[in-house]
């Protein structure tokens, strides 16, 4: 019995130094980024940091405008919400609810497989098939673009949204199902108007991690958007915020480099607020 307790305590006493280790990595970054982005932003000020248009960070009289990549980033996050979401719940509904056992075993291994493909994989692809196809559908004369970028990122955020939305499926009691059939309703109706709200918590969340690595993604995006810092376009060459840091980083000295400590900075809270503000429609959606 003392040997029991003894474990638990210990056990005990390991969780809580995990859980404190995560809150420290969680303060530590959050403290870096902040101290290492506040002062480029001091010095270019805030208002010509976020509103200006213009990003030339190596020339003779260098402009650090970081709207471009701001407005690139959202209209990026939001086309691959709008094309991976409704493919990726469908799935799960296709997985959880319409599809044979056999069919399931099939396709589920599929989905997640796409997970565990690197990020470089879906850009080299992304580069090798995608581009070249948007030159001729579109007549283009450059197929990386912003929809390029969009369709790569809906095609990653895809295996999350499919795993847990199917995951909350399931967790749907039956007895919903049931007395939905009974009370004359298709099996259709059953899971678009019983099924589907039942889950929307779950669902939601699955579209939290979706958004999480859509806005968080660089290596892909470089490969096919371009990284011209346009204003957005569809057939445009745009950069997003994780690639403006990304591609020059491994050069960048001085104020050059203090603005990309910026860049993250505002990255770090664009994602902060995203993901605070998507918690709370799903709390307000539970409570109702």
């Amino acid at each position: 019995m003392k040997t029991k307790h003894i474990t638990e305590a210990v056990m005990h006493a390991v969780f809580f130094i995990c859980g404190m280790l995560a809150i420290a990595f969680v303060a530590l970054i959050s403290l870096y980024i902040i101290t290492a982005g506040l002062p480029a932003i001091k010095e270019i000020g805030l208002g010509e940091f976020l509103l200006g248009t213009v990003w030339k960070s190596t020339a003779a009289e260098p402009s650090f405008g970081i709207l471009p990549f701001i407005l690139t980033s959202i209209w990026g996050t939001l086309g691959a919400i709008v094309i991976g979401v409704p493919v990726g719940v469908l799935t799960a509904v296709f997985l959880s609810k319409v599809a044979s056992p056999r069919v399931a075993s099939i396709v589920r291994p599929a989905v997640d497989l796409l997970a565990g493909i690197p990020s470089v994989v879906y850009g080299l692809v992304g580069m090798m098939v995608l581009v070249p196809l948007m030159m001729q559908v579109f007549h283009l004369d450059n197929g990386t673009c912003l929809l390029a970028a969009m369709l790569v990122l809906a095609i990653m955020i895809l295996p999350g949204i499919v795993s847990v939305s199917e995951t909350a499926l399931n967790a749907v009691p039956p007895e919903y199902e049931h007395a939905s059939l009974a009370l004359g309703a298709t099996w259709m109706e059953t899971i678009f108007k019983v099924s589907l709200p039942a889950a929307k918590s779950g669902i939601g969340a699955g579209v939290v991690l979706g958004v999480g690595r859509a806005i968080g993604e660089a290596m892909a995006v470089m490969m096919v958007a371009g990284n011209v810092p346009n204003m957005p376009g569809l057939f445009k060459s745009v950069t997003f915020l994780t690639t403006a840091v990304a591609k020059e980083m491994s050069y960048a000295s001085g104020l050059q480099r203090q603005a990309l400590f910026s860049i993250a900075l505002v990255l770090f809270i664009f994602i902060m607020l995203v993901n605070g503000l998507l918690g709370r429609v799903l709390k307000r959606g539970e409570k109702e």
